[in-house]
């Protein structure tokens, strides 16, 4: 999960804007609990949570700690470097089978996704968290205790997700709880960096299967409800040349003169118009070539990442970036003065889109309301996660924490502690109950005898 800005609750009128990881980012606010939450919602999450079945989840979810935090140490220590996720999803996919899914698969891209069928089947809510990490194969993931506190690459990014949303099919099944629409549970691949969500980009694919509400379960606490997608535009781009001696070949182009240029231009009108208006970012982030001090080199690149929740905004900035690549690049050959010219490979890597559901929107008034119903003061946020494909395609969707508190997302130093844990769950139920709707009717082992034929 990339995570760079808070939006506090809807009685808020400005907007807070922070650098801290969406671990370091739930704090309650001084607003009372229910503050920019709908009635009609309140009171819908209040009748789920009296259900008799979802209270008997509620508990189970208490009951299942110990076997919670074995399935997180089991995961975290199974390793899903990036592109890498497949040991682990065959994992997972034996997991969501034994919890009780109606029918389970591996997709093309590794995703794995399990299916529990409604009693009416008219409508599929997905519930996700993502397989992968950030950490290279090779990369030790042994579990180390401190205290209570579990400390691992990826033990909260986000494998703690994995076990949570396991963790509520297992709770469903045991409460013998049944939905009016089909759920699926999703291990999706690619959310970290170069993956660019690939995952979820398949998912949704067109004549993928149709999804009309979207859960993704990523960071922890129970507090945050991202509905805003942070976008990101990334960028390889490769001057080149002939390449020769420092003295010998004097005169010939420079890719490493054109990428200083590129940089200098870019960032310089970059910083104006990011100066106003929605907050959007940029950074040249990696640069390499060059082979030798006295030699001139045949090659230099950079790679360049732009976010913003504007889509309007990161077009803008990218036109800067395409503008000051071609100038550099002409400069650079009108200077040379031997030898042919320079070219130059600009390679998009990176597209995640941008977007949001509103903060009317059932979805997210469900998740503020049940939120609310944990008497935490519910915080709208906009972060880059898997929810960003659905937003961007009119996908109702949120992401949610998976309770719990952690920190060190992306480090080696990675922690996470079971600090009532079993309350990331049972948000998470009432969320997905109200989304996909808890069937009232006949009783439940009559209904499940029926439609799981």
């Amino acid at each position: 999960m990339n995570r760079v800005l808070l939006l506090p609750a809807l009685a808020f009128a400005s907007l807070l804007y922070l650098s801290e990881p969406l671990q370091a980012q739930q704090k309650t606010s001084k607003t009372t609990a229910t503050s920019g939450v709908e009635k009609r919602y309140v009171d819908e999450i209040g009748t789920l949570a009296s259900q008799s079945s979802v209270k008997k989840a509620f508990q189970f979810f208490v009951d299942l700690e110990p076997q919670t935090m074995k399935d997180l140490i089991n995961l975290t220590e199974t390793p899903s470097p990036p592109f890498k996720e497949t040991v682990r999803a065959k994992k997972y996919a034996a997991m969501l089978k034994e919890a009780g899914a109606d029918s389970v698969w591996i997709d093309e891209v590794s995703n794995v996704i399990a299916k529990r069928k409604g009693r009416k089947g008219s409508k599929t809510v997905v519930i996700e968290s993502h397989l992968d990490t950030v950490f290279p194969e090779g990369t030790d993931v042994k579990v180390k205790y401190k205290g209570d506190t579990l400390y691992a690459p990826g033990v909260g990014d986000d494998t703690r997700g994995l076990t949570a949303i396991l963790a509520v099919l297992k709770g469903m099944e045991a409460a013998s709880i049944e939905t009016d629409a089909d759920v699926l549970f999703v291990g999706a691949v690619g959310e970290e960096g170069l993956g660019d969500l690939r995952g979820v980009k398949h998912l949704l694919r067109k004549g993928g299967p149709k999804v009309d509400s979207y859960i993704a379960v990523d960071g922890d606490g129970i507090s945050s409800i991202v509905h805003r997608g942070l976008g990101s535009h990334r960028y390889r781009i490769t001057f080149k040349g002939p390449g020769g001696h420092s003295y010998g070949s004097f005169g010939i182009v420079n890719p490493h003169s054109a990428l200083g240029k590129a940089i200098y231009y870019f960032t310089t009108e970059a910083d104006k118009v990011t100066r106003q208006g929605v907050k959007t970012t940029y950074s040249v982030s990696v640069i390499n070539g060059g082979t030798s001090v006295n030699a001139i080199p045949y090659e230099s690149w950079m790679e360049i990442d732009m976010r913003s929740e504007s889509p309007e905004k990161l077009n803008e900035v990218d036109q800067l970036l395409q503008a000051a690549v071609q100038r550099a690049l002409n400069e650079e050959n009108g200077i040379k003065r031997q030898g042919p010219d320079l070219t130059v490979d600009v390679k998009k890597i990176g597209d995640r889109p941008s977007g949001k559901t509103d903060a009317s929107a059932a979805i997210v008034q469900r998740a503020m309301a049940a939120t609310s119903y944990m008497n935490v003061a519910p915080q709208l946020d906009v972060a880059s996660t898997n929810a960003n494909t659905p937003i961007a395609l009119g996908i109702p969707a949120v992401t949610i924490g998976s309770g719990g508190t952690g920190g060190g997302e992306h480090s080696l130093n990675e922690w996470w502690l079971n600090d009532k844990g079993y309350l990331g769950m049972q948000r998470i139920l009432l969320v997905l109950l109200a989304e996909a709707g808890l069937d009232k009717g006949a009783a439940a082992s009559k209904v499940k005898a029926e439609k799981r034929r």
